[in-house]
């Protein structure tokens, strides 16, 4: 395809600006950027401002991507893709980024009643009702309409939309791609907080099975991943969250046991070394140098940064990853009858599990949970006390 001739260097545009870097498609005058549009009645193509002085090179490149692609500035789609372009999305974790780009993408893909997509749709047309509909649509579930599709019911999911279109209107307002924020205001749906606890047979059929499964070679039929037997008693002995495991490390390895570090603002624990966190720990070592030494990769001198879990590759394991893989292992254990549809549970359900199997009064596996609140105990801990029954004292002889 043809470049076309080079630019003349204009003295006017924006000293900001690399002139030889701008995109093919975009124009300058009086202040302006602007692009061609063709007219609609067939005449000479019209000139549409698309940004000012003020953009910067690469906000230029998004608007002539925006115009090539369709997607009129503006909209949910254009705020978006401006938003992944922007330093705050870049500075963000990639669990963070791999989350807001997932429920961005249901948001655009939301279809509305005339049929047409809710990413099309400029934002500064958005209301609160509007929004406040598409959270209860996607909480409660939606059948099959006459140019809607069917959609679960997911309070989880909905409220993750919400917390992220306020994020990304507020980047909008501040950055000038929006005016209002129609996602301030809108009342979250009720989650019903189900933990799916697993019962003490069903957790040990699944690490049983896991077990079985990761013996077979990688990616064959039927295989998991090998470190999903580790993986799960973890987080069981540890009382750990999944993202707690992915992020261990060689410096939370203590002479007196595992250091548990948690997020959410729970304290911090060490949990005492056991037969099974043993051989947990030390396997995961030798799978971590023998993939590392696989594929040639340095190892890190500080021991905070050696991660315990990684790839194949001897990449960190990423939370994504580990929520793919454990989905992968119950799916299969079901398949192969280890436990029924009802038994299902997934992995944070061991934590629920490991504080209520945690021997001891509830202040210990308050301790044990590292929560700093006693409702949150309350939450977790599933084990019901036995107590003693009252014992009325006899009457007196004299009120006899």
């Amino acid at each position: 395809m043809a470049r076309g001739r080079k630019r003349r260097f204009n003295p006017s545009i924006p000293e900001h600006i690399d002139q030889e870097s701008l995109p093919r498609g975009i124009y300058w005058e009086y202040g302006r950027w602007y692009v061609l549009e063709d007219h609609p009645e067939g005449g000479r193509p019209r000139k549409r401002t698309v940004a000012y002085a003020g953009a910067r090179l690469s906000e230029l490149h998004a608007l002539v991507e925006s115009v090539r692609g369709g997607v009129e500035p503006g909209t949910l789609d254009y705020v978006l893709r401006q938003f992944k372009l922007s330093s705050e999305y870049k500075g963000l974790s990639k669990d963070t980024r791999d989350d807001y780009d997932h429920h961005g993408d249901i948001a655009c893909a939301y279809v509305l009643k005339n049929g047409a997509k809710l990413g099309t749709m400029p934002v500064d047309r958005m209301s609160v009702p509007m929004i406040q509909r598409l959270v209860e649509t996607l909480a409660t579930g939606r059948e099959a309409g006459l140019r809607q599709p069917a959609l679960p019911a997911r309070p989880s999911t909905a409220n993750h939309v919400l917390r992220f279109l306020r994020r990304l209107f507020a980047w909008g307002i501040r950055h000038g791609h929006c005016k209002t924020n129609p996602a301030t205001g809108v009342r979250a749906a009720k989650e019903a907080g189900e933990f799916h606890m697993p019962e003490p047979d069903a957790f040990r059929a699944v690490l049983k099975f896991a077990r079985q499964r990761a013996k077979l070679p990688l990616h064959s039929k039927g295989s998991v991943p090998p470190y999903m037997p580790a993986v799960m008693l973890l987080a069981y002995h540890g009382r750990l969250r999944g993202i707690e495991v992915t992020d261990l490390t060689d410096a939370h390895h203590h002479d007196t046991g595992l250091l548990c570090e948690r997020r959410k603002g729970s304290l911090d624990s060490i949990t005492p070394w056991n037969r099974e966190l043993r051989w947990a720990w030390a396997w995961l070592r030798r799978y971590r140098s023998v993939r590392m030494e696989a594929h040639r990769r340095p190892v890190p001198l500080k021991a905070s940064e050696r991660r315990l879990l990684v790839t194949q590759t001897g990449t960190r394991l990423a939370r994504s990853t580990l929520k793919t893989a454990w989905q992968r292992l119950i799916v299969a254990a079901m398949g192969a009858g280890v436990i029924a549809t009802e038994d299902r549970f997934n992995l944070h359900g061991l934590k629920h599990r490991g504080i209520t199997d945690t021997p001891g009064t509830r202040a210990v596996k308050r301790d044990g949970a590292g929560h700093v609140n006693p409702s949150m105990t309350v939450r977790y801990d599933h084990d019901v006390p036995v107590v003693t029954a009252p014992k009325l004292p006899r009457r007196k002889r004299s009120e006899a």
